[in-house]
C-alpha cells in the first residue's frame, strides 16, 4: 500500500474520527443554508453539520462529486452523511455545497460532458464563496479552514489549491485532501503545484479515475502532495456500503468506455477515516 504509518501520537484524533455518536443521529441530514454568491454565480444552497460547543472550531468545506449531493430519492448521500458526521464529531464545522441544485440541475451529472458546474471553473469559486464566508464566522478558526472532496469535487480541489496564491490577507485553505480526483489534465499539463498540503487518496485498481495521472502529479511536487494508493480499491471505496458493480453511460473515464467500477472497500475505507483524521489534526494547529 503507497503510505507511511499514521503516527501514534495522533491516535485520539483518529479514534475521535473512527466513530460516529449515536447521539447526533437527529443531525445525520445536516441543517440547510444558502452561501452567498461568490464570482461562480448564484448564491449556494449549502448542508451545514456544527461541533458541540462554542467555539471557535477548525472548518472542513466538501465538494460533492458528479453524482451531487443527494441520492436518487432526495437524501443527503450515505457517503457525505457518514464523513459529516464523522468530521463534526470530531470539532469541525463541516459544509457541504450543492454546486448542481444551486444551479438547477437535478439527480447525478456523471452522464453529461456538458455540466452547469465545471471543476475546473465554477466549482472552483463555489469552494473559494465558502471559504470567504466561513471565515468571516467568529465561530470559525479563520487560520484552520480545510478543502475536501470526492471525484468531481475532488479534481475541483487538485484546481482550487493548484492556482495562484490569494491576495495577501485573504483567507486560504490550511491543507487539503481529495479522493479519487481526475489528475489527467493537471499531469498532462505539467506545471502544477500545489500552494498547500494535500492529501490524495485513490485506489490502484479505479477505471473511472486512474490512479497512474495522480502518481506522476504528486511526483512532480512531493513537498506538498502525499499520495496514498489501496491495491484492488475501485472508486467510492470509502462508502459505508456500495456493493461493487459496473456503472455505464458515463461522461468522462480513464479508458474512455464509459465504463467503471465503483464500492466499498473495507479495508480501504477503514485506513482512509484513520488517514484523513491525523492529516487533519497535525494541520489544525
Amino acid at each position: 500500500m503507497g503510505h507511511h504509518p499514521i503516527p501514534a501520537l495522533l491516535a485520539a484524533a483518529v479514534m475521535l474520527l473512527g466513530s460516529v455518536s449515536a447521539g447526533r443521529a437527529a443531525e445525520a441530514a445536516g441543517v440547510e443554508t444558502t452561501i452567498p454568491a461568490g464570482t461562480s454565480g448564484p448564491p449556494l444552497r449549502a448542508l451545514v453539520w456544527a461541533p458541540a460547543g462554542p467555539g471557535p472550531h477548525p472548518a472542513v468545506i466538501a465538494l460533492h462529486g458528479c453524482s451531487g449531493l443527494y441520492d436518487g430519492k432526495g437524501r443527503v448521500g450515505a457517503r457525505f452523511r457518514d464523513w459529516a458526521e464523522r468530521l463534526s464529531g470530531a470539532g469541525y464545522w463541516v459544509v457541504m455545497p450543492d454546486s448542481f441544485g444551486s444551479r438547477g440541475a437535478a439527480g447525478s451529472q456523471c452522464r453529461n460532458a456538458d455540466r452547469v458546474a465545471r471543476a475546473g471553473r465554477e466549482r472552483i469559486g463555489d469552494a473559494m464563496a465558502a471559504l470567504d464566508h466561513l471565515a468571516g464566522r467568529a465561530d470559525v478558526r479563520r487560520e484552520a479552514i480545510f478543502l475536501l472532496g470526492w471525484s468531481n469535487g475532488g479534481s475541483t480541489v487538485l484546481n482550487a489549491v493548484g492556482r495562484a496564491a490569494r491576495a495577501p490577507g485573504a483567507p486560504d485553505f490550511r491543507a487539503a485532501i481529495a479522493f479519487y480526483p481526475g489528475c489527467r489534465v493537471q499531469a498532462e499539463k505539467g506545471g502544477w503545484a500545489s500552494r498547500t498540503d494535500l492529501l490524495v487518496l485513490i485506489g490502484e485498481a479505479d477505471d473511472w479515475t486512474p490512479a497512474e495521472p495522480c502518481r506522476r502529479l504528486a511526483a512532480g511536487d512531493p513537498d506538498r502532495v502525499t499520495l496514498v494508493t489501496y491495491p484492488g480499491a475501485y472508486h467510492d471505496f470509502d462508502h459505508p456500503d456500495l456493493k461493487i458493480h459496473t456503472v455505464a453511460g458515463l461522461a468522462f473515464t480513464g479508458s474512455g468506455s464509459g465504463a467503471a467500477h465503483t464500492g466499498t472497500d473495507p479495508a480501504a475505507r477503514k485506513d482512509a477515516i484513520e488517514r484523513v483524521a491525523a492529516f487533519l489534526a497535525a494541520h489544525r494547529k
